[in-house]
This record gives structure tokens, sequence and C-alpha cells, in this order.
């Protein structure tokens, strides 16, 4: 993709090729030789603790306590190999995964994909741009749509911050990822957490009953979502453009250990949302299922500080999640129908959604937690797609996946899809756990 046309998706800035260069030449080692590689899995990984995360973990720590650790630790895992999937994509074709899509699909097909992925933008944008909207009515004490107008505001700003350097806006998202990760280690301390049944729930994978099934597929949903799969190869199509294979390959390496560091930071911070909430929760208030009344809750709980971090925690991971999840709107348009719309209107539509909910009068918590079930069934497309080109020797050639990648990818995805399977079944009343 021609970087002139996605104005989110420029190469790196000069100071960091530059800062790159000297780490392949050797000139850079330890710590000081991953920073200038670091970037687009911190930018991704705010996707994996957006306030979807922030509902459906509410929900699975208050009704199950420690129950469902074990599905936020298999998303976080499926998630981080994705990911890694979809940066390796970027760097080895010089193209991300809408645009190969458009190339090797048939076309109706090609249509399809990205009709379901625009349905994706909007439910992530639903969770994440009502995340931030409701903290901010919360601590201010303001309007829910006044909130809503300040969240889109700050979303915009940020975005715009991009037009300075992208090496900026990442470095901004960076540090809004670290607010959200500070405020859970705070709460961690606050909340009464039980930590030998945390560990010994942790290695017990079962589904309790029908609700745990589609929290379980909430999880998923919120851990391993399917813009960040297009946007990851897109942020790396660009950034390092190698010049042979040797750097090629240093490239990627370097791309690995930052998808290892990110998301298994965003792993830890999710695995804090369910201990707080069931730390918190779970003994008197397990039907506990709105953000609003756990704010309201916490504060006789815990004090006031732990509500105030809650909510300031939820503000930075809205704002980020809501600007990451316009770009990765962007990046889809534009590679899967080479077309594109004007900023301001991608935010608009995008959020449109989140309007009507609030302006119908449904609970929007409620409206978050389903949001996360829709991505949960969006997401075998780009999963799919991933893995059939990453096999595709045409389109990577040394590089294809090899067998053993191959079997873990399969086996991700079809989880994914029974787990989706048994949502499906229950919705329609086909059966239900017990």
């Amino acid at each position: 993709m021609d970087a002139r046309h996605n104005p989110h998706l420029r190469s790196a800035d000069e100071t960091p090729l530059r800062e790159m260069r000297e780490v392949l030449a050797g000139r850079r080692r330890g710590l000081a030789a991953l920073l200038p590689f670091a970037g687009p899995a911190i930018v991704v990984s705010v996707a994996y603790m957006d306030p979807g995360n922030f509902a459906i973990n509410i929900q699975a720590g208050a009704r199950y306590g420690y129950g469902l650790l074990w599905v936020v630790v298999v998303a976080n895992v499926i998630a981080a190999l994705f990911q890694a999937l979809s940066a390796k994509l970027g760097i080895v074709t010089g193209k991300n995964l809408a645009e190969l899509c458009r190339e090797h699909f048939p076309a109706p097909l090609v249509w399809l994909m990205w009709g379901i992925s625009e349905v994706a933008a909007m439910a992530t944008d639903l969770a994440e741009f009502l995340g931030g909207a409701i903290a901010l009515s919360l601590i201010f004490h303001l309007p829910l749509w006044i909130g809503m107008v300040v969240t889109a505001i700050a979303t915009y700003a940020l975005l715009l911050i991009e037009r300075h350097g992208f090496r900026k806006l990442e470095l901004m998202i960076g540090a809004l990822v670290g607010v959200v990760g500070v405020c859970y280690l705070l709460e961690l301390f606050i909340a009464p957490v039980n930590w030998g049944s945390a560990a010994h729930q942790l290695l017990i994978p079962r589904l309790q009953d029908s609700q745990a099934c589609v929290l379980a597929a909430g999880i998923i949903g919120a851990t391993v979502m399917p813009h960040a799969l297009f946007l990851h190869s897109g942020l790396t199509q660009h950034r390092f453009p190698p010049a042979n294979e040797w750097e090629r390959k240093h490239v990627l390496r370097f791309s690995h250990i930052e998808v290892t560091v990110a998301l298994g930071i965003a792993g830890l911070i999710n695995l804090a949302m369910v201990l707080m909430a069931a730390g918190a929760f779970h003994a008197n208030h397990q039907n506990l299922a709105h953000i609003e009344t756990a704010y309201r809750t916490l504060t006789p709980l815990l004090g006031s500080a732990a509500a105030i971090i809650f909510l300031v925690s939820l503000i930075a991971s809205g704002v980020s999640s809501s600007t990451v999840g316009t770009m990765a709107g962007q990046l889809v348009m534009q590679g899967f129908i080479k077309a594109t719309i004007p900023l301001w209107l991608r935010r608009l539509v995008t959020m449109l959604p989140s309007f009507v909910v609030v302006w119908l009068g449904f609970n929007v918590t409620d409206a978050l937690v389903m949001s996360q079930v829709v991505l949960s069934i969006t997401l075998p497309f780009p999963m799919i797609a991933l893995i059939r080109l990453l096999a595709d020797e045409k389109v990577m050639g040394a590089y294809r996946t090899g067998r053993w990648m191959m079997l873990a990818t399969v086996a991700s995805a079809v989880f994914v899809l029974a787990l989706n399977t048994f949502l499906l079944l229950q919705f329609f009343g086909a059966f239900r756990l017990h």
C-alpha cells in the first residue's frame, strides 16, 4: 500500500529509521536495540484492554470468581500467536492482510469480508467509545451524551497528533497503555485477591453453565480482536523495508520479541481485571453486570481511591482504543476496496451506533458485552484468511508457515469456531448448558 494514501500507516519517522539501521549495523545492543523496533505491537495491544474487556471481565469475575481465568490465558496466547503472524505477513510481503485478501481471493468473498469487517469495526467502536464516555460521565458527573462528545473530541485530537510524526502517536498510545497497567497494578494492592484459589482455578478449564459459555465467547472476542489482525500487518509493512534477507530475519526477530512483551503485558492487565472483580464482587455481588454499578460498588467496598483509579483506567483505555480502531477502519477500507473516506467521516460513522444505543435507551454495559460476542463471531474470517495466506508459498516464499505452526494456528481457529458454534446454538435455543 502506498503510505501516502493512508496517513496512519506512513513509514516510520526518520529518527527511528536511523536508530533501526544502527541496531542492524551492530552499534546498539541490549534494551537500546529493542526500543527502535517497538511500536506496532504496543499500538495493537490497546485492542486487548479496551472497555469491552472491562465490561466482560467484570462480569466474569463477579459471577464466576476465578473460574474463567483460564479463558483469559487461552485468549491471550491465541492473540499473541496471530498478532505475531500478522506482523510477519506485513514485514515479509510489504502488504497488509486486507490488500492480500483483495489480491488472492474471489471478488464476492472480498466484498463479504469487507462488509463483515465494517460490522466488526462498529462493534469494536461501540465498546471503546461508550466505555470512555461512561467513565467521563461518572468521574465528572456529566450526562452520558456529553461524555460521548468529549470522548469523540479527545479521540480525534489524538489522531491529529500523527501529523507531527507517527512515532509521537505511538508514544502517546504507549503512555495511555501504561496508565491502564499502573491503575490495575494499584487495584490489585487494594482488592482482596485469594491468590491460592486463583492459581488453582487458572489450571482448571471448564465452563460452568450457559452464561459462562457466553462470557467465554465474549472474552475471546474482546481479546483476539478482528481489526487488530488487519492493523498489525499494516503497521509493519512500511516500518522498515529490509534491504536483504539478513535484515528481514532480524526485523522479524525483533517483531516477535515486541509482540511477546506487549501482548504479555496486555494479558496480565486482563488477568488483573478479572482478579480485581473476583476479589471485590464475587462474594456478595455475583449479579453485578454494569460498569456504572461496579464503580458505585467499589467505593463502599474498597474506598473512593479504588473507584477513581478504575475510572481513570477506563478513560485511558477508551480514548486510546477508539483511536486505534479508527486507524484500523481506514486500513480495512483501503485494503479491501481501494477507497478511503475523510478521517472525521470515518470517526462519525463508526461512533453512530453508540449514539443510537443511548438514544434508544439500551443498557450500555449489556451493549458492550454483546459487542464482544459479535467480534467473536466475526473473528474466524480474518483468522482463516491469515492462515491461508501464510501457508501460500507464492505469498510468503521461504517464510510460509511450517507444519507445527500450522497445527497451532488451525487448532486455535478451531477452538474459536467451536466456541462460536456453542454460542449460536444457545442463541437459537438448540440446547443449553447447565
